[in-house]
C-alpha cells in the first residue's frame, strides 16, 4: 500500500482520527481498525500515541501548542504585559478550537459524562497551569516588596478554572463570530487580573469556586 512507503506524521494521524470520528459520529473501537481503514501502519500510530484515549487527549495536547507557535509568531509577543499574553493566548486558543468546533462540541458532549470526557483535557490542563505559574513569575521578578508578589499556584488553578467557564461558554455560544465568547475572555481576564492586583485572597478564592460552579451548573 502507499502509505506504507511515505512517513505518517503525528499530524496526519490527527487529521485521520478527527475525520474518522465526525464522518462516522463515533470513536474507533481499536486501533487495529483505525490504522487498517486509513492504511497506517500500526507501529507509525504507536510512534505518537499508546491508544485511542491517548490520541484523544493527544488533540487537545496540539491545539495547545499550535496556540503557543502561533502566538510567538508575533514579534511584538514578548513584550507584552502578563494580562495581554493571557489574553493572547485565549483568543488564539479559541480561534483554534472554532475551526475545529464540529469535534470539539462532538468528544466533550460525547455520550453525556461529562466527567469522562473531561478526562481528555488532563494533559492542556497541566500545560496551561504551566504556562499561567510563567507569567506570574515572570511578573514576580518586576516586584520589589514580597507582599506585593502573586502567589503562582493559585493563580494557575485559577487560569484553569477560567478557561473551563470559557470553555463552557464558547460551547453554548450562538452569537455572530461568537462575539459573546471574544467578550467574555475579555471581562474575565481582566476580571482576574483585577482581583489579583486589589483584592484579598479569600475573595480571590471565592471567585475560583463561583467560576467553577457556574461553569459544571
Amino acid at each position: 500500500m502507499a502509505t506504507k512507503n511515505k512517513k505518517i506524521t503525528k499530524e496526519e494521524i490527527i487529521s485521520k482520527y478527527m475525520d474518522y470520528v465526525l464522518e462516522h459520529e463515533k470513536e474507533p473501537k481499536t486501533v487495529y481498525k483505525f490504522c487498517k481503514q486509513h492504511e497506517i501502519p500500526e507501529a507509525d500510530f504507536y510512534k505518537f500515541f499508546a491508544s485511542i484515549p491517548a490520541i484523544k487527549k493527544g488533540i487537545w495536547d496540539t491545539f495547545f501548542t499550535n496556540t503557543l507557535a502561533l502566538m510567538q509568531k508575533n514579534k511584538d509577543y514578548e513584550s507584552f504585559a502578563n494580562r495581554d499574553k493571557l489574553l493572547t493566548f485565549f483568543y488564539t486558543f479559541f480561534e483554534m478550537l472554532t475551526l475545529n468546533r464540529s469535534y470539539a462540541l462532538f468528544t466533550l458532549n460525547q455520550g453525556g459524562n461529562q466527567l469522562k470526557n473531561m478526562e481528555q483535557l488532563k494533559g492542556l490542563r497541566k500545560h496551561l497551569k504551566e504556562f499561567a505559574k510563567e507569567l506570574i513569575a515572570d511578573g514576580n521578578k518586576q516586584k520589589t516588596y514580597k507582599i506585593t508578589k502573586h502567589n503562582p499556584s493559585i493563580f494557575s488553578e485559577g487560569a484553569w478554572v477560567q478557561f473551563l467557564f470559557l470553555l463552557r461558554f464558547w460551547m453554548n455560544d450562538e452569537s455572530q463570530g461568537f462575539e459573546k465568547t471574544d467578550l467574555a475572555i475579555e471581562k474575565s481576564v481582566n476580571t482576574v487580573f483585577d482581583l489579583f492586583d486589589n483584592t484579598p485572597l479569600d475573595n480571590i478564592v471565592d471567585f475560583g469556586k463561583f467560576l467553577y460552579k457556574e461553569t459544571f451548573a
